[in-house]
């Protein structure tokens, strides 16, 4: 019986069958799980640690940036960022007055690559300096837990860059319940503003439907 309904849908069509359907009702359910950033979100309030990084590694390369030329693709994955800084206009032609060629931008091109190489390191020097939670993060966070609301994190840093978080946010009170950090979603799609970060952080807490589910 199942089998011949089965058959019977195939043959109306994936359209007709999706009318069938009708509309879906909206989420009307409780709120499942919070899904929270770091830098400026949680931690580091006024997000130094990646700006002051990545001016350093500019100037490192011969190619000084002013802090509103670091913050401006805030938000991004590390290397993608550095390759956005290389393409904004300014930074460009300073690039090339200093090393005489144009610089390349791609994720995995020599400019990205050897500027990242140098910021890892740079950035795990001085991230423990940037670790402080915002007033009141650990109550709220608290709160959430003790409502039966789960917590996941995502971010731009990488992995080995999130451990220094997590350890830091512990002392103070907050552990997520997921963490998801940038180069720890498949097929490097850990960046924003594609959504693997969510989607991940969902995956592992559990949560479904993403109507459940907040994101900071």
């Amino acid at each position: 019986m199942a089998n011949k309904e089965a058959l019977r849908i195939a043959k109306l069509g994936t359209t007709s069958f999706f009318k069938r359907l009708g509309p879906r009702k909206p989420y009307a359910g409780k709120v499942k799980a919070v899904i929270l950033d770091w830098s400026g979100t949680t931690a580091d309030a006024h997000v130094l640690a990646p700006a002051v990084v990545f001016a350093k590694v500019f100037e490192k390369h011969g190619v000084p940036i002013s802090m509103r030329e670091a913050r401006l693709p805030m938000g991004l994955r590390k290397d993608l960022h550095i390759g956005k800084i290389l393409e904004i206009e300014d930074v460009s032609k300073r690039w090339k007055q200093a090393k005489g060629y144009a610089p390349d931008p791609e994720v995995n091109g020599k400019d990205v690559q050897a500027m990242f190489k140098d910021f890892v390191p740079m950035q795990l020097e001085v991230l423990d300096q940037y670790t402080t939670l915002l007033p009141g993060t650990a109550d709220a966070i608290n709160y959430l837990k003790n409502n039966q609301i789960k917590i996941g994190s995502s971010t731009g840093f990488t992995k080995v860059m999130v451990d220094v978080l997590l350890a830091a946010a512990k002392k103070q009170g907050y552990s997520p319940d997921s963490s998801v950090a940038g180069d720890e979603v498949p097929n490097n799609m850990g960046f924003r503003p594609a959504p693997f970060m969510l989607y991940q952080n969902l995956n592992n807490l559990g949560v479904w439907p993403i109507e459940s589910v907040i994101k900071v």
